[in-house]
């Protein structure tokens, strides 16, 4: 039972490697191709490319703002039962046609420059949104940065417990062959397949470890199908000097020169700093001019046709709103036609033209308090400036000192691995001849695979922060 499980498990393995000498195979990514595709098909960049295009819109709106209107206006109804008929002025109980058409214009003159400072608001939003895309982008570069380094840790680890798998696997078959030879204990070979079981579960851990380092980069890329995804393993090596060579006092110059969260930050203060005027335009009078340009049919519009005789005035009805009496002249015999359509055109035409002047004296402090708002949002802003300037200070010490610190890491882990392989060996050696017990090789055997993992993440946890150091100089993310 117990070989059957050696068997399937090296079946299992030598599946996991074709399946990666598959995926070399394949169309393998690099960091550079994974950043590019990530910038075009992440939905979070899509989102705030949105975002910076309803900004530009509205930018466009308020530039628009400035322009007079111009409206067309038309109707046509019918109304029943007793009315006066703005027309002709007569009362009618009967069922009465009405048409109005009409043109009409306003524009503003002066509200204290609102409309002024609110296209610069604007502008400096719209400016804004285009530099938080810029943001998002690098974001989502370092993120993918993150994911990619990831993946080639896990890749090293993988390889990393298959080869310490399969010096145990060779240590089980020998001590086989000693037990069956009566040259060693039972209990050796026990001990030493205890030791192949726990390196067993350490290689299918390295597995999921990298499968799921893998699907995470993916779902960035935003890739459905992962079967055939693979990626570059470069050679990545460390140089003890490179550390020397950055400062960071020059790292945050650049980085406050050039980063684009800075460049939102102070285009979102300058925008509260227009919004803030805007407010205070609210105060000023407002000046407007207004022109309209109509005309009308009535269905009750008659005029009298030949020469009839004037016979004088009759109360026609009486105003109910204000009392007054409408009077009709009479004539003798009249005859009646409609008046048509295109002589009350012209008939009927009415012009106006005027300039309205708006002193706000008391609106429920309305004024006041949207003042009061647009100060709180300035002096916010300006904290939100100082805010980022030194959260990014943070983040450059902060990834400078984890470099340091991973690189002292790495020298020291180099130098305790080379010491755990020499010492390994050694034990090897003594074991294969009897002078070591299990228990001392299965222990010298776990220090060398700590050291070997401590070397790993000390190794990638240093090329990440150098890279984040590269990324606040400006330096594109490449491998």
């Amino acid at each position: 039972m117990i070989a059957f499980r050696y068997i399937a498990f090296s079946v299992l393995l030598c599946f996991n490697f074709n399946f990666l000498h598959a995926q070399e195979k394949g169309q393998a990514w690099t960091l550079e191709q994974c950043i590019d595709y990530a910038l075009k098909n992440n939905i979070q960049i899509k989102q705030t490319e949105i975002n910076a295009d309803l900004a530009k819109v509205n930018l466009t709106q308020s530039q628009a703002n400035l322009l007079p209107t111009l409206n067309a206006s038309g109707s046509h109804s019918y109304n029943i039962g007793r009315t006066i008929d703005r027309f002709t002025n007569q009362f009618a109980d009967a069922q009465v046609l009405s048409q109005n058409f009409g043109i009409s214009t306003d524009v503003t003159l002066f509200s204290g420059l609102q409309n002024i400072n609110t296209i610069h608001q604007n502008r400096y939003n719209y400016l804004a949104s285009k530099y938080d895309l810029d943001k998002m982008k690098n974001d989502i570069s370092l993120n993918i940065a993150t994911a990619y380094l990831q993946v080639l840790f896990a890749i090293e680890l993988l390889e990393n417990s298959k080869n310490q798998l399969g010096i145990t696997m060779s240590q089980v078959e020998r001590t086989k062959k000693l037990l069956e030879a009566g040259s060693t204990a039972k209990g050796t070979l026990l001990d030493i397949q205890a030791q192949l079981a726990s390196e067993e579960l350490n290689a299918t851990n390295a597995q999921n470890q990298l499968d799921i380092a893998y699907l995470s980069l993916a779902q960035l890329l935003n890739i459905t199908s992962i079967e055939t995804f693979s990626i570059v393993k470069p050679e990545l090596s460390i140089a003890n000097q490179q550390m020397l060579e950055v400062n960071v006092q020059q790292v945050y110059s650049t980085a406050v020169s050039n980063l684009p969260e800075i460049k939102s930050a102070e285009f979102k203060l300058k925008s509260a700093e227009k919004g803030l005027k805007v407010a205070w335009g609210s105060v000023s009078p407002r000046l407007s001019f207004s022109a309209s340009y109509g005309t009308g049919y009535s269905g009750l519009s008659q005029r009298i046709v030949g020469a009839p005789s004037f016979q004088g005035y009759s109360a026609n009805g009486d105003i109910t709103s204000s009392g007054d009496t409408v009077f009709t002249p009479s004539f003798s015999n009249p005859t009646f036609e409609k008046i048509p359509f295109s002589d009350q055109y012209n008939q009927n035409v009415n012009k106006s033209f005027g300039f309205f002047l708006t002193v706000p004296l008391f609106n429920r402090l309305q004024t006041k308090t949207a003042i009061d708002r647009a100060k709180i949002q300035k002096i916010n802003a300006e904290l939100t400036v100082e805010s980022t300037k030194q959260q990014i200070q943070k983040n450059i010490q902060q990834a400078y000192s984890d470099a340091n610190a991973a690189l002292k890491k790495y020298s020291a882990t180099l130098k305790t691995l080379d010491a755990m392989q020499e010492s390994f060996k050694y034990t090897q050696q003594r074991f294969d001849v009897g002078m070591v017990n299990t228990n001392d090789y299965n222990d010298g055997k776990n220090k060398l695979i700590k050291a070997q993992s401590d070397l790993l993440q000390s190794k990638y946890e240093y090329i990440f922060k150098l890279k984040v150091l590269d990324f606040y100089q400006g330096k594109p993310l490449k491998l």
